[in-house]
């Protein structure tokens, strides 16, 4: 979270403009068949650094709106930074990798998501060995703070141990990916989580596969896709996506549903 004041102006337009509604409403939505109210939000965060808790908590408290975070379970209780903010600095001080040594900074990112996930994570490790300098740390959740994101409301899901790449990694690693996240989960929790969701947002058949062994309810994607009032499948639920730099007119827009349509404009005007 970038902009704290954005963020919460953000949750004001909200209550407006929609009826936020918890984890636990969307569950019971799909468990018995009976659609949300009209223009329900559920707020998520996808990959929750500790601004969750000491920022994100305090805001959605005051105004009583519920919210789900899904943590990646690797960085719990540590101050790594996420891999691609991680990869982004080894690059601009002087990190280097065999596969990325051609083409422009801007495309860093994507070429590493396009790897295989071996690939991916031999690329960072050769990142790591030859940069002038380590990136600044970035203070993570705590599995402490999990319980107290879950006790003011913010119910923990599952995001993955790593955050790879879904679909470029081999059937082994979804499932090691998705059951160790799970299972330390659980153990910091007292419970297993029971939402889950994709990396980048997209599905994964296996994944899903893997979620249903696990007894998962809930799965979500990033889409840009405003879904309907009762999901038509629990696990590949739309989501639309902001962060706290997103303008009004652009968080109306989204919100409204018209960001798919929007987007479509924009690559036709480009072209």
């Amino acid at each position: 979270m970038t902009d704290h004041r954005s963020f919460g102006a953000q949750l004001d337009r909200l209550q407006r403009l929609a009826t936020p509604v918890s984890l636990g409403a969307v569950l019971q939505a799909v468990a018995e068949r009976r659609p949300l109210p009209p223009r329900s939000v559920l707020v998520t965060f996808d990959d929750a650094d500790r601004s969750v808790f000491t920022h994100a908590l305090p805001a959605l408290d005051a105004r009583g709106i519920p919210a789900t975070a899904f943590v990646i379970s690797e960085l719990i209780g540590t101050e790594r930074p996420f891999w691609w903010h991680e990869a982004a600095f080894l690059a601009r001080h002087g990190g280097r990798a065999r596969s990325l040594d051609c083409g422009h900074p801007s495309q860093l990112l994507p070429r590493l998501k396009a790897m295989p996930d071996p690939d991916r994570r031999r690329s960072l490790h050769e990142l790591r060995v030859s940069a002038d300098r380590r990136p600044p740390r970035q203070e993570q959740l705590t599995p402490a703070d999990l319980l107290a994101l879950r006790d003011g409301g913010v119910a923990i899901g599952n995001h993955t141990q790593g955050h790879p790449c879904l679909g470029r990694c081999d059937d082994d690693t979804v499932r090691t990916e998705i059951t160790g996240a799970h299972e330390a989960l659980t153990r910091w929790l007292g419970e297993p989580p029971i939402a889950f969701a994709y990396p980048d947002g997209g599905h994964d058949v296996r994944a899903e596969t893997v979620l249903q062994e696990l007894g998962y309810r809930l799965g979500f994607l990033s889409d840009h896709r405003l879904g309907p009032r009762l999901p038509s499948h629990p696990l590949q639920i739309s989501r639309l996506q902001v962060d706290s730099t997103t303008s009004t007119r652009r968080f109306d827009t989204i919100l409204s549903g018209l960001e798919p349509a929007y987007r479509r404009w924009r690559r036709q005007a480009v072209a």
